[in-house]
């Protein structure tokens, strides 16, 4: 079964955007970018990068970990107000939006039913693993769904913004086992963790 991977950048503090939701990366983004994260990116997730960025940047490896990436309205409205109806040409695309309508791009696939339904199916298919690009609003409505987290961690603090997860996660106390991790020289951290199996075991005494 393909797992569901929220693979996502987020700060020391928690936040994933700034309270605008802009794109914290973009030319007046407070996101650093250095040399060795855009390297690691490169060479361990090349699918990851939009399609802008692999051509500038010379990159035709497909990548081994997605072949499909999922995110919400807001998270898609950045690349549209870029000038981009799909930002991953290289990705199935699907975006999750109650409002959007008609797909701006035909190899987009918008979808307006329950997240959580439409990503277990996808979980049923053959292929790669799913990639959640974000943002946090469709990641609080999948919480219980996610697999495997990747938090990129760059050395920053800001203060305020948009959380990893919405106030649409219910509470539920989840525990994750760090299965590998990354230190890069400029500070940023890559930490993948899969959901840890609670396993209960009974003893019968006499």
């Amino acid at each position: 079964m393909r797992k569901l991977v929220y693979f996502i950048a987020s700060t020391l503090d928690g936040f994933i955007a700034g309270p605008d939701g802009a794109d914290p990366s973009g030319p007046d983004g407070f996101w650093p970018i250095p040399e060795d994260y855009i390297g690691h990116l490169i060479a361990e997730y090349p699918e990851t990068l939009p399609g802008p960025a692999r051509t500038a940047l010379s990159v035709s490896a497909q990548g081994t970990h997605f072949d499909t990436v999922v995110e919400g309205r807001r998270s898609y409205g950045i690349g549209l107000a870029a000038g981009l109806s799909d930002a991953y040409p290289h990705l199935r695309h699907i975006v999750f939006s109650r409002t959007l309508g008609e797909s701006p791009d035909t190899e987009v696939e918008i979808v307006a039913g329950d997240p959580v339904a439409r990503v277990r199916e996808l979980k049923q298919e053959e292929g790669k693993d799913i990639w959640l690009v974000g943002g946090g609003e469709l990641a609080g409505a999948l919480y219980t769904e996610i697999d495997t987290l990747i938090v990129k961690l760059s050395p920053v603090t800001i203060g305020a913004g948009i959380p990893l997860f919405s106030d649409r996660a219910t509470f539920d106390p989840s525990s994750w086992t760090l299965t590998d991790h990354t230190v890069l020289d400029s500070g940023a951290l890559f930490l993948t963790y899969e959901r840890a199996t609670t396993t209960v075991t009974l003893s019968v005494t006499d």
